[in-house]
């Protein structure tokens, strides 16, 4: 239940201190909520909830009555559901034209935690941006563990070259839902930073995703020295 949870870890808190942008898709979900089901936080009914659904456009198509299937989600929490994607769909509509713009790690982690937190195999992404790093596409490179000796990065970088991006982020998952890198992570980002100065394509970051978690390795300084 949310009153078990620290104060620092609420979401409504988390949003005050840290901002909007650095929430999981999970987390602004419990707000919207603000109380879970006996024996499980609004957090965890949010991520099962998404799950079910498998993200946010799974979510989008589904009824009301749909979402109800969903156990602890009854009507209430249905027209709530259904009315914050209809505010989102409404803003979209009003600006067609506008591109999601990436000015952290926290906005290339949002953009991507719905699809890749809860895969049962890793998955390699590119986040493409333009020169005022607004996404152009961000394609899936590679499904498998990740590792030097399978990643190719000039077969990497020619979905950026294909779109004429500016610069790139990478990003993948981490199944077992903790987004700790290992040596293998840093040794693959060290490979691809060096691959993007030769081409003159800037790697800002490699982002790993986990169960509604992230870890820049950028921020961390890991493979970016």
């Amino acid at each position: 239940m949310m009153r078990d949870m620290l104060d620092s870890d609420k979401p409504r808190e988390r949003l005050l201190r840290v901002g909007e942008r650095a929430l999981s898709t999970a987390e602004l979900l419990a707000i919207i909520f603000r109380t879970g089901v006996d024996g499980e936080s609004v957090v965890r009914l949010s991520e099962r909830l998404l799950a079910h659904f498998g993200g946010l456009p799974g979510l989008a198509k589904a009824s009301i009555a749909e979402l109800q299937v969903v156990k602890g989600i009854g009507p209430v929490k249905a027209i709530e559901t259904k009315a914050a994607l209809e505010i989102g769909r409404r803003l979209i509509a009003s600006s067609p034209e506008q591109k999601p713009q990436v000015s952290c790690p926290a906005d290339a982690a949002n953009l991507l935690m719905t699809e890749m937190a809860f895969l049962d195999q890793e998955h390699l992404r590119l986040v493409l941006l333009d020169t005022r790093n607004r996404v152009l596409s961000s394609p899936t490179v590679y499904i498998g563990s990740l590792n030097t000796s399978v990643i190719r990065v000039g077969e990497l970088f020619r979905f950026a070259i294909k779109d004429n991006a500016a610069a790139l982020i990478v990003v993948h998952n981490h199944p077992s839902g903790d987004p700790s890198p290992s040596p293998e992570d840093i040794q693959v980002t060290r490979q691809i930073v060096k691959g993007g100065n030769l081409l003159d394509i800037e790697v800002l970051d490699h982002v790993i995703i986990g169960r509604q978690r992230y870890v820049s390795l950028k921020e961390r300084g890991l493979g970016f020295d």
